[in-house]
């Protein structure tokens, strides 16, 4: 039994202050409000919600910063694609499990509290299958063990270089797959996951490029009653190429051909039509945004606000983890819809705050993408709670929603204090409770691989 006393915190959508929360077996077994602290009560500071954070490829935590150098004729997505595939050809098991857990404990620093990760690295250096289909998922999933976060695991079908089917390149042999071989490894990621409380399994056609119509649909009926994520319309080169394949652009295909429904999160989707638009909003779908490597990869700027307005759901991500920050992904979202629009607060709502409006936006959409029913901080929910310091320079004097506003775009680092996952304590003083270990792990991993 835990008893955490909350000086304030955001309950289900509604401020409180003075608020003891129970915990038993991981969720909230209780709450009450306008109550004085007690002598077995934990203080605290404020309680919101943990962030989902709907799009992760873990292993690119190790390369963050390497591919910051100018090339001859100039850099873009694709550039910075073939940086990362001679990057990958080195990293073993253990290096994907140490990778992982550190870029886990940093999310949950930051705030975030469940992961999809988007699982495409499944072979050995020279592109043969493990002995063990879900070697490198169950290395993600004992990463998602030792530090405590919230996995939704969304292995990839990848088996083709590009629209129509066309043969993979040398440098994807170790994520390309075929559909037998992939129902093989669902079932043991399902297996290696089973273990693991809370935990999610879904599929991830990894794009257009790198599946046919008739492979999609069997990657798709895998998924069960699973989320189902795909990357789609990411760059513009690729809705070109869809064009000249279907005469289609790749959401409109998508919607066409395929029940895109609310399992369904589609990633990027950044250069999209209005038409495009109304459709994934009028179908439920969550479109994941990852605003921070969106702008390190020069993707553009999603049109959220047209989005918004059609009913659209986004989540956020941080996809490449070029740099794990919730708050950064939440204030990068805003900012570059404000330099587009040349106005301010654009993504706020009704009489809420930007940082509330983004907030509420994103922690629902969000746990929709990852699979998980979430209510917020209300009685019978996982006891996923991220405590902000009242003591933090950004936060003095402040109360309700400006606490959220002080958090997104006033705090540089020190605003979280502590977080708890499925009623774990995994984050005290600002830091995961087993840092020490996960960095110098992390550090070992590095120095091998790099040097």
């Amino acid at each position: 039994m835990l008893r955490l006393w909350f000086a304030s915190a955001l309950l289900n959508g509604q401020w409180a202050t003075g608020v003891r929360i129970v915990v038993a077996d991981g969720r909230i077994a209780s709450i009450e409000t306008g109550v004085k602290t007690e002598p077995d009560d934990e203080r605290c500071g404020v309680a919101l919600p943990g962030l989902p954070n709907v799009h992760s490829h873990t292993f690119q935590r190790a390369m963050a910063g390497l591919a910051e150098r100018r090339g001859a004729g100039g850099d873009n997505f694709w550039t910075w694609r073939e940086a990362m595939y001679r990057f990958l050809a080195r990293l073993t098991p253990d290096d994907v499990e140490a990778v992982a857990a550190w870029a886990f404990a940093e999310m949950l620093e930051s705030g975030f509290t469940r992961v999809g990760e988007f699982h495409y690295l499944h072979h050995d250096l020279d592109g043969r299958p493990y002995a063990d289909m879900g070697e490198l998922a169950a290395r993600i999933v004992a990463a998602a063990g030792a530090t405590g976060v919230g996995l939704t695991i969304l292995p990839v079908f990848y088996a083709h270089s590009d629209f129509g089917g066309l043969p993979p390149t040398p440098e994807q042999r170790r994520f390309v797959t075929n559909l037998d071989r992939f129902a093989r490894l669902v079932e043991a990621t399902r297996q290696a996951a089973s273990g693991l409380p809370g935990a999610v399994v879904g599929v991830a056609p990894h794009s257009l490029r790198a599946v046919t119509a008739e492979e999609l649909r069997e990657v798709v009926s895998l998924a069960g009653n699973g989320p189902v994520h795909i990357h789609v319309a990411e760059q513009l080169r690729e809705v070109d190429s869809c064009l000249a394949w279907s005469g289609r652009r790749p959401v409109e295909w998508l919607l066409e051909e395929q029940r895109v429904d609310g399992r369904w999160c589609l990633v990027h989707a950044t250069h999209t039509t209005e038409a495009e638009r109304k459709g994934v909003a009028s179908r439920g779908a969550v479109v994941g945004l990852c605003p921070v490597t969106e702008a390190n990869l020069g993707d553009g700027v999603f049109d959220a606000i047209a989005f918004q307005k059609a009913g659209g759901r986004f989540g956020i991500g941080t996809d490449s983890n070029i740099l794990i920050d919730a708050a950064g992904e939440l204030r990068q979202l805003e900012y570059a819809q404000r330099l587009v629009t040349r106005t301010r607060n654009v993504l706020a709502t009704d009489d809420r705050s930007t940082g509330r409006a983004l907030l509420d936006t994103v922690y629902q959409a969000g746990s929709q993408a990852l699979g998980v029913a979430s209510q917020g901080l209300s009685v019978g929910q996982p006891a996923d709670i991220v405590s902000l310091a009242v003591d933090h320079p950004a936060l003095v004097a402040r109360h309700g929603d400006a606490l959220i506003d002080g958090w997104v775009f006033a705090a540089k680092a020190g605003a979280i204090d502590r977080v708890w996952v499925h009623g774990r304590l995994v984050v005290a003083d600002g830091r995961h409770v087993a840092r020490e270990f996960l960095e110098q792990r992390f550090r070992s991993c590095l120095k091998r691989i790099l040097q």
